[in-house]
């Protein structure tokens, strides 16, 4: 999996993407949950979600009622970089918990250490665009991936960066399906 990522951001033949992938082969990205509890709460689970969204985003692009024109180095990167921001996000630590015969031992969890404290989608755009530079339609993806878990009050604005981008609001489809049809 970890070729396959590597190999289709390389394929963008973006400018400066050795430059990020040397900055995300020296993070925990590959071997991070995608989330504590919710979805790919398990060892690699960023990896296999973020090239879920990406299986699915391009399928949904390919039938789509209306006609998309995002280029497919657009597609590769929104959609594997859309989580970037959960590299070197969590951490292991230890509870204790009764196993299967009882008897209480320490086991891992993942927990949370936000050391850069800058939202989600936001936070992508920003650690993405340290190393390259992204095109409009990219970062109001990979900013609102999100959709309507965002806080309310930026429903409005949300409503306007998908209409504006309708690949935003593919994108935050594909991520959920990947999360709720897809991820254990």
């Amino acid at each position: 999996m970890k070729e396959e990522f590597l190999n289709l951001l390389r394929s963008t033949n973006r400018e400066n993407i050795e430059d990020l992938i040397e900055f995300i082969t020296k993070t925990d990205f590959f071997e991070a949950p995608a989330s504590t509890r919710f979805h790919g709460s398990i060892e690699h689970g960023l990896l296999e979600h973020s090239l879920k969204v990406y299986e699915i985003l391009k399928y949904k692009v390919e039938h789509s009622v209306i006609d998309i024109k995002t280029p497919q180095e657009s597609l590769i990167l929104i959609a594997l970089l859309h989580d970037l921001c959960k590299a070197n996000y969590y951490k292991i630590d230890y509870r204790n918990a009764k196993n299967a015969l009882g008897v209480w031992e320490k086991v891992p969890y993942y927990t949370v250490d936000d050391t850069i404290p800058y939202g989600h989608g936001e936070k992508s755009v920003m650690m993405i665009t340290e190393y390259i530079k992204l095109t409009p339609e990219e970062k109001y993806a990979i900013r609102w991936h999100m959709g309507h878990t965002e806080p309310k009050e930026l429903y409005n604005t949300i409503g306007i960066a998908y209409t504006k981008y309708p690949i935003a609001l593919l994108t935050y489809e594909a991520d959920l399906e990947a999360t709720y049809f897809y991820d254990t």
